[in-house]
């Protein structure tokens, strides 16, 4: 298990400090001490999720938990994207959401030259802004990858993304339009593979284009199921451009020790398998976030 980094020990330290105070400035008057104030261990523990069926999957897992090992949950879901959400985590108006490990550090460090999951992780709890923290992260993965169709991958003979500079014939990159300033967009594919596209900011319906034809390279998660049921095909990455993005708990510091328990039991049974599943569950079962969350909790034994 991680060591809490100097930030976590220090919040926890300074919560112990003001409890002291709290307690040292009381009265004794127990009509006086019933104030209805619902901070400290009473509040409730605020998690939030993305614009994002997966991502909010996750956070609901996250959130059953919390409320299995007894403590007050409140959710903010479907928020957005990270310019949306990181000033909310930085204000401790939301407490726990569930992020990715690479995608989240080139936010803060666009210049980052570490690829490796370890060295990703260890780097991100470097570069959150005071008051934050990573929990443990989960072996699952959803990551940012470049995808094709089967079809244009077989008539252009491409096995990774270093190929798609020999197509002989205009690219045009799909996905959300935010990817257009992203290190790893069209600009990340040109310095690093020398591959030249036009940019489509498909967003939603970034699968569906790519399977129409009205682009022929898309940005798809590497844990989206349709990879599989449409038959893409994901070109390799031997230049690194996209790090490693394991899923991991971004947590206020405040909150770390009351969370870091129930949270760190759910990462250490999410494998890249079983969040591949659990979309599925979502995309083509039609189930519900909540009813994901809690039958796989009651299948890996994480009951409190």
């Amino acid at each position: 298990m991680k060591t809490p980094s100097r930030r976590v020990l220090l919040g926890l330290a300074t919560l112990a400090v003001g409890s002291l105070a709290l307690a040292g400035c009381s009265t004794g008057d127990p009509l006086a001490e019933d104030t209805g104030d619902t901070t400290g261990a009473s509040q409730a523990i605020v998690v939030g999720s993305q614009a994002y069926y997966s991502n909010e999957i996750i956070a609901e897992i996250y959130a059953q938990a919390l409320e299995r090992a007894g403590l007050q949950v409140e959710r903010q879901f479907n928020i957005g994207q990270r310019d949306a959400y990181m000033p909310q985590l930085e204000n401790g108006s939301i407490d726990v959401m569930p992020e990715y490990t690479g995608n989240l550090l080139q936010f803060f460090e666009p210049e980052t030259t570490v690829r490796a999951a370890d060295e990703v992780y260890a780097a991100l709890d470097d570069a959150l802004p005071e008051g934050l923290t990573v929990l443990e992260m989960a072996e699952a993965s959803d990551q940012d990858s470049y995808t094709v169709t089967a079809d244009f991958a077989q008539e252009h003979g491409l096995v990774s993304i270093a190929d798609l500079a020999d197509v002989d014939e205009p690219l045009t990159l799909g996905g959300p339009p935010e990817l257009a300033e992203r290190p790893y967009g069209p600009s990340g594919l040109a310095g690093t593979y020398g591959v030249e596209v036009d940019f489509s900011a498909t967003g939603d319906t970034t699968v569906e284009d790519l399977v129409a034809g009205t682009v022929n390279v898309a940005n798809v998660f590497t844990a989206d199921p349709r990879i599989h049921t449409e038959n893409l095909v994901v070109l390799e990455d031997p230049e690194s451009l996209f790090l490693a993005s394991n899923v991991v708990p971004v947590v206020g510091e405040a909150v770390a020790g009351q969370v870091a328990d129930a949270i760190n039991r759910v990462s250490a049974r999410l494998s890249a398998d079983t969040l591949v599943e659990l979309n599925v569950q979502s995309t083509v079962d039609q189930q519900s976030a909540a009813t994901i969350a809690g039958q796989w909790l009651d299948s890996v034994g994480i009951t409190g």
